[in-house]
């Protein structure tokens, strides 16, 4: 099992004039320290449960492109990008452009969004459920179209390209991982099994996360696709360092289940010093399950 960074809160003390320093600390430790990505979130606003628009929230990709700067081997993506914040054909350019700025380690994390309140504050475009879901298949299809040989139009109900032109191309062969946020059994686990290449679930009970793996196999027979060719991550929100050997035991449960990376939330006024002890000593136990 890996292990991932998911640096969501920025409101550590003295934000205001040691975010940027916090920041790139935490993104080397991971780095340095072996975890397998480091992402932030996609939001406009700060989510509610962290303090809510008042608090500090960079724009993911210029986040990530100044951190592909700052690291040498750790995946960089976003968990997760909303499919309603950019048009598809600019998102693959933006994360083909990251991908090829930090040498092939860029990651598509992406999701149907659900977040109306920043929406709504910045004047973005908020449309219902089901149509953010038809928004968000599209741009799987887009996204993939412009990573692939075909530079032609594509007309969608939503969307309308006349040219799916992507020069440079990814370095990454045949282009970014795809990762899929959530858990929704019949759209989003539907839409992994047809595009993605990762899916990222909310760490519930074994059991739950057991029946949402079982949804995803029936998914992947359904389209003809390979089950084990997806790569099953999931989000925890405990942290590892209160209790390392309760943490290991439990994750041992997931890890049978086909769980094959978490990805973790610095829990400290010092989000580097406690990736480097995660990293240093909790990784090494994962990785043996």
């Amino acid at each position: 099992m890996r292990i991932g960074i998911h640096y969501a809160n920025f409101t550590h003390p003295d934000w205001q004039s040691t975010l940027l320093d916090r920041l790139t600390a935490t993104a080397r430790a991971a780095d340095q320290g072996g975890a397998a990505w480091f992402t932030v979130m996609d939001h406009y606003f700060q989510m509610e449960n962290l303090g809510g628009p008042p608090e500090p929230m960079l724009e993911g990709y210029t986040t990530l492109g100044y951190l592909a700067g700052q690291t040498s081997d750790v995946r960089l993506g976003l968990l997760v990008t909303g499919a309603t914040y950019r048009h598809p054909g600019l998102l693959a350019k933006i994360v083909t452009t990251l991908d090829v700025l930090s040498e092939g380690r860029a990651m598509l994390g992406i999701g149907a969004a659900w977040y109306d309140r920043e929406h709504e504050g910045l004047g973005v475009p908020f449309p219902p459920m089901s149509e953010r879901f038809e928004r968000l298949e599209e741009t799987l299809e887009v996204v993939q179209q412009m990573w692939s040989s075909n530079d032609g139009s594509y007309e969608g109900r939503h969307y309308r390209l006349a040219e799916t032109v992507n020069v440079p191309p990814p370095v990454q062969d045949p282009h970014p991982p795809i990762l899929i946020g959530g858990s929704g059994e019949k759209k989003t686990l539907r839409l992994v099994a047809q595009h993605a290449d990762a899916c990222n679930l909310f760490g519930e009970n074994p059991a739950a996360i057991q029946h949402k793996l079982d949804v995803l196999r029936r998914h992947c027979d359904d389209v003809g696709r390979d089950y084990d060719t997806i790569e099953k991550t999931m989000i925890v929100e405990t942290d590892p360092l209160r209790d390392t050997d309760a943490f290991v035991a439990s994750m041992g449960e997931y890890a049978a289940l086909g769980i094959e990376l978490i990805t973790l939330a610095p829990m400290a006024d010092d989000p580097a010093g406690w990736t480097t002890a995660v990293c240093a000593d909790v990784l090494p136990r994962l990785a043996e399950l």
